[in-house]
């Protein structure tokens, strides 16, 4: 949200709101639309390691990982669901980008209580990543040049 202008939008305390996602103990329970217009909740990725992706149009660093991402989603079809939540962003360019990138990605546009039951998120990319029982094996904030490589090393162990 600051990175888009939207301070205003972002809790005085960040240290807060950080502390808040570091915290979160599970996938948190949802309900949203994906972009093709079916309901989808947590329930239905029971027992596979799940991984959700807060990102936005204008964050040029998540577009590369969200590619990425789908590359993973390819490998691990019946291990892995991968999560991209839309955050901040004009829906026509949500879609767009979408369209551009992995069909197999579950995508939809997140509201505001989704977004604050994952802890709220003031930064994108913000990475979650779940385990088969749904406790949270680790959060990921921006976009560090080794990102990719950090996923992939928890995600090996989580697989295993």
């Amino acid at each position: 949200m600051v990175l888009a202008g939207r301070k205003d939008n972002v809790p005085n305390e960040r240290s807060t709101v950080f502390s808040a996602a570091r915290e979160l103990a599970t996938l948190p329970t949802f309900k949203l639309t994906d972009l093709s217009g079916n309901a989808f909740d947590r329930g239905q990725f029971a027992g596979r390691v799940v991984l959700v992706e807060f990102w936005a149009t204008w964050c040029p660093p998540c577009r590369s990982t969200l590619n990425w991402l789908g590359e993973l989603q390819n490998r691990h079809p019946d291990q892995l669901a991968v999560v991209a939540l839309a955050v901040a962003s004009p829906e026509d360019q949500i879609r767009s980008m979408a369209a551009s990138l992995s069909p197999d990605l579950k995508w939809a546009i997140t509201d505001p209580v989704t977004a604050q039951s994952f802890g709220d998120i003031t930064a994108v990319p913000t990475l979650f990543l779940f385990d088969q029982s749904g406790k949270t094996a680790r959060v990921f904030y921006g976009a560090p040049p080794d990102l990719h490589d950090q996923i992939a090393r928890q995600l090996e162990k989580l697989l295993k």
